[in-house]
């Protein structure tokens, strides 16, 4: 088959398959992740699939745990003709610039990838610069959670209506964990982070309840079942590219793979209201949304809270 008529996934496999061979990869680096494919050549995240999925059949790839997909082989070897980037002037670094090579790292591979000496390569710079503007990577997430809140929208006069408030910050915090999937990993509800830019949208919401007959208590209870909804999808986001990574299985590969299971429970007779919508959806069949979810999950809120604040005519 002619190069130029290959499918787009073999051409990709081809050209990382290059770099292993001519040792730009090494034996356990981790090779591109389906976001960064994606991304690289503005493929699908299932060509994106394919490509790990191809390569792993050659036996040039391997999932590795908690990793991800790195190059197979007994043992990471150097490659001294490898070319080394040349620190870079201390003066050129600042916390910003590391912040911002942080969030393209964590945007491309995902917070695991994240630490401060990928980070300084990435930079070009000595290992242990980034020490000297951010105490840790703990720190340096915080500083990237900040940063990436802060591009929410920031209308100069927000809604006077406490529904389209709502609405507009939600719908703001969903496009934000969006674009960045790590957002949602990094710390539990129980543990709310205290950061500038979380706190102007959490006045933007409260600002919305306030006056409208609610106490404290049940103003906070809904900010924070508000942030938990956007949370809990987005974090399904980062989770899926692991376990693509992990398994090489897109989506409807895996769905695929579980359908002797679902057979058996459905003919089971133990299920039968599950065994019969999903016989409903067999021949149309049933995508996942997590954004037809999210407005479902918002508007359901609203509605509750609507009747709650004015009997239902919010």
């Amino acid at each position: 088959m002619a190069a130029h008529t290959a499918p787009p996934y073999l051409r990709i496999a081809a050209e990382i398959r290059r770099r292993i061979t001519d040792g730009e990869l090494a034996p356990g680096d981790r090779v591109p992740s389906t976001r960064q494919i994606a991304k690289e050549w503005g493929v699908a995240s299932a060509t994106a699939t394919k490509v790990l999925t191809a390569l792993r059949q050659e036996g040039l790839v391997r999932a590795q745990e908690r990793v991800g997909t790195v190059v197979a082989g007994p043992s990471r070897r150097a490659v001294p003709d490898r070319p080394r980037v040349a620190p870079a002037p201390e003066r050129e670094l600042t916390r910003d610039r590391i912040v911002r090579t942080a969030i393209e790292i964590a945007d491309a591979e995902g917070l695991a990838a994240l630490s401060m000496r990928g980070v300084a390569a990435r930079l070009g710079a000595a290992t242990m610069s980034p020490y000297r503007y951010v105490n840790s990577k703990d720190d340096l997430v915080l500083l990237m959670a900040d940063a990436v809140l802060g591009r929410m929208p920031r209308p100069s006069e927000a809604p006077a209506s406490w529904r389209a408030r709502l609405e507009l910050g939600a719908r703001s915090l969903w496009a934000v964990h969006r674009a960045h999937p790590w957002l949602a990993q990094i710390g539990p509800l129980t543990r709310p982070l205290v950061l500038p830019n979380l706190m102007t949208y959490s006045e933007l919401m409260l600002s919305a309840l306030d006056g409208r007959g609610l106490d404290p208590t049940t103003m906070l209870d809904v900010n924070i079942l508000l942030y938990s909804h956007v949370q809990g999808l987005a974090v399904q986001l980062e989770w899926e590219v692991q376990a693509q990574g992990a398994t090489g299985l897109s989506e409807e590969e895996w769905l695929d793979s579980q359908t002797s299971a679902l057979a058996a429970l459905t003919s089971s007779g133990d299920y039968p209201t599950f065994s019969r919508i999903i016989a409903s959806v067999s021949e149309t069949g049933y995508d996942l949304h997590l954004d037809e979810l999210f407005e479902m999950g918002l508007t359901s809120m609203l509605d509750g809270l609507s009747a709650l604040i004015d009997g239902g005519h919010g």
